[in-house]
């Protein structure tokens, strides 16, 4: 197996940045070393070199090591086109056991991005208890789910955008070390590597793709969670974010995934969890009723809840508009609204449901 592995880092170290590469030429070959034995490229030599080292480090350290053909690799992770075909771990990782919930948002997270963070985590960990809460340990909003994870003592797993040689931020290493009793550090990266800026992007479809669901706390308008988002909805993840008012800079990003239809909206814990079906009988409370929701609700909202009454499985918002002949971003304003206050229910693909 050692020899294998040797075999592993070293085809990694050849294609550093040409990931569907590697899986063509596994596909090709079958493993690593056959791989090895039927290519002539320039390089092999140094790559064999740097390997070595690499393999000399995993021991040393103790690491875990996860070839995407093995069973211990995360299968969420493995469904994904571009995964890594090797990855590192360190700590206690069970990376395919319960629900797995990524967290990110903005460096420059706001007390109530934290706030909303750290009452999310708690709250999964009362009605999910074996959720495991994933992000990358940046400032802002990352290290905020991080550390809510270790006070709500649920597994948290860090995936940086460097080797396992270091940890960075270095401010947040007690953060990192805490988290190596329950969960650990996971990423694609050989020891020396920096945490250089393209790092930071790759890093992000691994945070994507580990999960069932992806949560963007607070995101400026073209904050580098977008990107995270995006690359959820290309796996086919659940992406979820919250929502804030327009003129709140961290909340821009947010807003344009609610309005593209990119995210789902939610309030809290019980929203994800009500969307991901997670619910049992026990975890979440009874509906309050619907009269008692649509007290005070405006006409023009009363006649988008009555279009959606007569649809037991939903309509498209465009269809709202069409048939309500107003403007798409009227319509909109007032779902967004009746969804705030649990009167209605937005669903993948722009879909609008009345609840009951």
């Amino acid at each position: 197996m050692t020899n294998e592995l040797l075999y592993q880092i070293a085809l990694f170290r050849l294609y550093p940045w040409s990931i569907r590469k590697e899986h063509q030429l596994l596909d090709q070959y079958g493993s690593a070393s056959e791989v090895w034995s039927h290519i002539d490229v320039p390089g092999m030599d140094q790559a064999m070199q740097e390997a070595e080292q690499e393999l000399a480090f995993i021991d040393k350290h103790q690491l875990s090591t996860y070839f995407y053909r093995d069973d211990n690799y995360p299968h969420r992770l493995r469904q994904c086109p571009d995964a890594p075909i090797l990855l590192y771990g360190k700590g206690n990782l069970q990376l395919n056991k319960g629900k797995m919930v990524s967290i990110v948002g903005t460096r420059m997270a706001t007390d109530r991005g934290k706030d909303l963070t750290r009452r999310l985590v708690l709250d999964l960990k009362e009605l999910v208890p074996d959720t495991t809460i994933i992000s990358g340990l940046a400032y802002g909003i990352d290290v905020a789910a991080h550390r809510a994870a270790l006070e709500a003592e649920l597994p948290t797993i860090i995936v940086p955008a460097h080797g396992l040689d270091r940890i960075y931020p270095n401010l947040h290493r007690s953060v990192a070390i805490q988290a190596l009793t329950n969960g650990g550090i996971l990423t694609e990266y050989t020891s020396g590597t920096e945490p250089e800026k393209q790092n930071f992007v790759a890093r992000n479809r691994i945070v994507a793709g580990l999960a069932d669901a992806v949560v963007v706390v607070e995101s400026k308008r073209k904050g580098g969670s977008l990107i995270t988002a995006r690359m959820a909805n290309d796996y086919n993840r659940d992406v979820f974010t919250f929502p804030g008012r327009t003129t709140d800079e961290c909340s821009q990003g947010c807003n344009t995934l609610i309005a593209h239809q990119q995210a789902s909206l939610i309030l809290g814990a019980e929203d994800l969890v009500q969307h991901m079906q997670w619910a049992t009988e026990r975890t979440l409370p009874i509906q309050t009723e619907l009269v008692e929701l649509t007290e005070g609700i405006t006409d023009t909202q009363r006649q988008l809840l009555d279009k959606l009454h007569e649809e037991e499985d939903g309509m498209h918002v465009n269809m709202l508009v069409m048939e309500t002949q107003r403007p798409y971003s009227d319509v909109i304003a007032d779902l967004m609204m009746m969804t705030i206050s649990g009167i209605v229910k937005d669903l993948p693909g722009g879909i609008y449901k009345a609840l009951k």
